[in-house]
């Protein structure tokens, strides 16, 4: 008889498991009418009755035996008829039958609500069918149970975690389950690998810093010197404009660095706080010399272990020193030597620490491709035909709403992809709802929506057999640098981002007669590649209605008025007090500063300056930014003039500008950086408002300030340069551009 039942049972079972319900009712049934008190046949009767969708009926099955035993086997029961429908939930799941898992362990939540193993895997599957809601977490209660529960499975937690923060990292509960979470390892080592790239995707690809930053905080309560999070938090802090507390953190990140590479990348974060606050300068000017220094000490201590070599953090330290100073000869010696380090440690800790091929050289058949190019050698431009398609990749963060993406949109919109591929790479492409990201996608021949990992892109890149791979980050993004020193395409140039990286892999600059002097070779490892007239075109920008109004900020009518739109960081003094002295020298002036920075800081800077020339702080107002880059333009226009910056010029403000038919005054100088509104002045048809020295800086302001036909004279030329202006004409730049590049790889095959 035993026999018999216990054949009865696996039979049944087995039916069940093939999913023949009916036929295992019937074996359980007969089970149970043979031995009613043994329990676990109803168990699995009801989870076959649940199986079927009659879930009241399954019920009913478990709770009646459960009523008839006696109350001090009541728990007994209950986790035996558990453990029942956690192996069949289990089954389902290895299955990928998600559904069926989730309804049989709803039910276990049901018999046990706080059964905090069966919660944690309720969430990982209601993740994997993206049914998670936003009130669940609070709807379980599974916050306060994870407080209180010590009896859990610590490897699931771990799995959950991270299921969680890459597929719901935006959830309401995000912060209090981590909380929660994370007091039940013994060590933040067993969470830290988790908590990390969650953070950099909240803060950079999800654009929500605030919350990446609040994460931080949280690991680092209970490990407070951990460098890498320190250096992040900092970071995030910096991002949504928690200045103070993004350079404190960078300073802690500072004194707890203890090697010379350590100790640059963490000074790159302070001064990034405190330019982008605005306002700090003699501490800006004091850290970029303590830069410089480390710099040198660097150099000198060459060559260092590579464990030693925090490679990915050497190069974005040096945008902060051409804010404070116009000498590009003595920058780039320095900056040179650090980029040709940079790529020397590049490749071997690309295989050390990621387990990473080398990038295979690009080898082409030089012969075969050149039999496809036919050069006029007579002519002093080769005229060349192909029938191959030339493959073009751009590498960028920034195609976005960015000024790299407002500006090469236009490059994308008239390439002629007859006769070149378009290869779009997007670094840390932005999970948010971006309207010119994705028009980028969509111009592009193939778009690749990339991640963070430089050595993958590289890779891809690599593979893709891309023929010439343009840099629109130089080195505004450590990761950009990284992919270019791999050198993962046969021709590399850098172009529009920002000035040249010194990358000794990247072949060219792309530039323009103007935006470098003429002796600029001298100091450049990359070839100066000089466009014929330009090295950015646009054909306009979007303009909404403007939201300014004079009386609004209590300006007088007929007053003039002078305006600057930069970011905190373009905010030098020396700049800031000859604006002071143009403001006090013409009559019923004021002065609108506009951008991103610390609202004291700034204020207290401008304060000062204009105090100790002797202009009244009430002649000057501070706007507030604006959500829209149309309706930032549109507002330009309640300015008489435009006082640029420097030694940091505008780029984007000044071609928004010109635009706009503003007079502009810039002071031009010797560095890429300097000279960006020259060269946009030049190629607009405009003169008047260039100084070559400080004092015509002053003179020009004064002069456009009291000289209302002046302007009017300037602003029509300027609308008249919208017809025949090569600043204008993004069309024939396009053609220009790719003139070059077709040059560049008839120079390629022929070496």
């Amino acid at each position: 008889m035993i026999t018999n039942l216990t054949n009865l049972q696996q039979e049944a079972y087995q039916y069940l498991i093939q999913g023949n319900y009916s036929k295992a009712t019937s074996l359980y049934e007969q089970a149970i009418a043979i031995e009613p008190h043994i329990k676990s046949y109803y168990w699995y009767l009801g989870l076959v009755l649940l199986l079927q969708g009659q879930e009241t009926e399954a019920q009913m099955t478990w709770m009646l035996p459960i009523t008839e035993v006696e109350p001090e086997e009541i728990d007994f029961y209950t986790n035996e008829l558990i453990l029942v429908l956690q192996r069949e939930a289990e089954r389902h799941e290895i299955k990928e039958e998600y559904s069926i898992a989730w309804a049989i362990r709803q039910h276990i939540r049901e018999i046990n609500p706080d059964h905090i193993n069966n919660l944690l895997t309720l969430i990982k599957i209601s993740i994997k069918q993206e049914n998670l809601e936003d009130n669940t977490l609070e709807n379980w209660g599974i916050i306060e149970i994870l407080k209180q529960e010590n009896n859990l499975n610590l490897e699931l937690l771990q799995q959950v975690l991270q299921e969680f923060l890459e597929n719901v990292p935006l959830h309401p509960a995000t912060v209090e389950f981590l909380e929660a979470s994370i007091t039940k390892f013994s060590h933040p080592q067993e969470y830290f690998w988790i908590i990390l790239p969650a953070a950099m995707k909240i803060g950079h690809t999800l654009k929500n810093p605030q919350l990446a930053a609040r994460i931080l905080e949280l690991y680092l309560h209970r490990d407070a010197e951990n460098i890498e999070a320190l250096k992040h938090l900092a970071t995030f802090n910096q991002n949504y404009g928690n200045y103070s507390q993004g350079i404190e953190k960078a300073k802690l990140c500072y004194s707890l660095s203890q090697t010379i590479p350590d100790k640059i990348a963490a000074i790159h974060l302070v001064l990034r706080g405190l330019m982008s606050a605005g306002g700090y300068w003699q501490e800006v000017t004091s850290t970029c010399k303590e830069l410089e220094t480390l710099f040198q000490k660097f150099i000198q201590a060459q060559p260092l272990p590579l464990d030693e070599v925090r490679t990915l953090y050497l190069l974005t330290p040096s945008f902060a020193i051409p804010h404070i100073k116009d000498s590009p000869a003595e920058f780039r010696a320095i900056h040179n030597q650090i980029a040709k380090i940079f790529q020397a440690n590049i490749q071997p800790a690309a295989a050390k620490e990621n387990n990473f091929n080398l990038i295979k050289p690009v080898q082409e058949n030089f012969a075969s491709v050149a039999s496809q190019f036919h050069c006029d050698r007579d002519s002093s431009q080769p005229l060349i035909t192909s029938s191959k398609k030339l493959k073009i990749g751009y590498l960028s963060y920034a195609l976005r709403r960015h000024s790299v993406g407002w500006l090469a949109r236009w490059l994308f919109q008239y390439h002629d992809q007859e006769k070149f591929e378009i290869n779009t790479y997007f670094v840390n492409y932005k999970l948010v709802d971006d309207w010119l990201q994705e028009w980028y996608v969509n111009q592009s021949t193939h778009a690749h929506k990339l991640g963070m990992n430089g050595l993958e892109i590289a890779q891809k890149i690599n593979e893709d057999e891309i023929d010439i791979l343009i840099d629109l980050d130089s080195i505004t993004l450590d990761i950009s640098s990284e992919i270019m020193a791999l050198k993962p395409a046969a021709i590399q140039a850098t172009w529009l981002g920002w000035d040249a990286s010194g990358i000794p892999a990247i072949d060219y600059f792309i530039a323009d007669p103007y935006v470098l002097p003429s002796t600029a070779q001298d100091y450049y490892t990359e070839k100066i590649w000089r466009l014929p007239q330009t090295y950015i075109a646009v054909d306009g920008f979007e303009i909404a209605t403007p939201t300014l109004r004079r009386d609004e900020l209590d300006i007088p009518s007929a007053a003039v008025i002078y305006l600057s739109a930069q970011r905190g960081y373009k905010r030098h003094p020396q700049t800031t007090r000859w604006q002071m002295k143009i403001i006090k020298e013409v009559p019923n002036s004021y002065f609108l500063i506009k951008g991103d920075a610390q609202e004291e800081s700034i204020k207290r800077f401008f304060y000062q300056i204009a105090e100790e020339e002797g202009v009244d702080c009430s002649r000057l107002r501070f706007l507030p930014q604006v959500a829209l880059e149309a309706t930032h333009r549109a507002n330009l226009a309640i300015a008489d003039v435009v006082l640029d910056t420097y030694p940091y010029n505008g780029a984007t403000t000044t071609l928004e500008t010109l635009w706009m038919g503003i007079p502009l005054v810039t002071r031009v100088g010797q560095q890429f950086a300097a000279r960006n509104s020259y060269t946009m002045m030049i190629n607009a048809g405009i003169t008047e408002g260039i100084a070559s020295t400080d004092e015509e800086y002053i003179e020009w302001g004064i002069r456009l300030g009291k000289d209302a036909k002046l302007r009017q004279e300037i602003s029509g030329k300027l609308r008249q340069s919208r017809q025949t202006a090569p600043l204008w004409n993004a069309k024939q730049f396009t053609r220009e551009i790719e003139k070059a590049y077709q040059q560049m790889w008839a120079n390629y095959i022929d070496a």
